[in-house]
């Protein structure tokens, strides 16, 4: 399992450096495929699919976040390729046209889907497909090309620190029944491991200033709590459905959302926080 672990690691990190300093139209695309199979599998753990005993089926609401997402990255191409002014009108109105499109389904439909489907439905679409898109927002920023590493950092940086620590030293269980193994050593290992190879990873590529390697690690502290938070949430959703994996793409680590999970919520936060301090 570890040498399965360590070679799905090693793709994924050899897919991220492809994307990354691929930009437009690679990582927009990549984005894409990972958004689709994430929703997918969120979805089906929130009970939104018609899958029964082992039939694939597509639900409307499912059907639409779909549509919502190919809609989603389009507009990110064509704001690449500079067709399109003012995107963030346009994304705005496509987040609130899936939430509309949602609502009509709900409604012409009613009684065949529940409140709680279309709202896990609208829940997906903004947790994985949105939310994701900020890394490539990250990395079309001046310096966006160093700065999107961040998000890897942050996340899984900061998942083996805190792996490591724990194992090592952790002993008090802060989350004993959402995850009995992480402690509060790794978690503090973890943040304080994550800024220090953030400050490492600033120093060798990005710049030597002070002022900038002390933002590089505030990023990736902040960051790395956010990639627990994220952790424990896609855990406690699972838990919570009953089950052990969101799917089976990555060998050794389970679904797109069991690797990403801590992903999707550090992207947005390095973005807004490389705007805030570096733009």
């Amino acid at each position: 399992m570890f040498w399965t672990r360590l070679l799905s690691g090693a793709v994924l990190i050899i897919i991220a450096a492809v994307s990354f300093f691929g930009g437009t139209p690679v990582l927009p695309l990549v984005l894409f495929f990972i958004s689709v199979v994430g929703y997918r599998e969120l979805i089906k753990a929130l009970g939104v699919t018609t899958e029964e005993e082992g039939k694939r089926g597509f639900s409307a609401p499912e059907i639409v976040g779909y549509v919502g997402i190919t809609v989603y990255y389009l507009l990110v191409l064509a704001v690449d390729f500079c067709l399109l002014e003012n995107e963030t009108l346009y994304f705005l109105a496509c987040i609130i046209g899936v939430f509309l499109a949602e609502l009509f389904v709900y409604v012409l439909t009613f009684p065949k889907y529940h409140a709680e489907q279309i709202a896990f439905s609208v829940f997906a679409y903004l947790y994985a497909p949105v939310m994701l898109s900020f890394i490539h927002f990250t990395r079309m920023l001046e310096n966006g090309v160093y700065l999107v590493w961040l998000v890897l950092i942050c996340s899984w940086g900061c998942d083996t620190c805190a792996y490591c620590v724990g194992k090592l030293i952790g002993k008090k269980k802060i989350f004993p029944v959402l995850s009995p193994k992480k402690s509060l050593e790794g978690c503090v290992g973890g943040v304080i491991g994550t800024a220090v190879i953030g400050v490492v990873y600033g120093w060798i590529v990005m710049a030597h200033s002070a002022g900038n390697l002390c933002m590089i690690a505030l990023i990736c502290a902040l960051g790395a709590v956010i990639s627990m938070v994220g952790d424990l949430a896609a855990s406690a959703i699972k838990r919570n459905k009953g089950i052990k994996d969101y799917g089976k793409l990555i060998p050794g680590h389970g679904g797109i959302m069991d690797r990403f999970d801590s992903v999707i919520v550090t992207a947005p936060l390095v973005y807004f926080l490389s705007v805030i301090l570096f733009q």
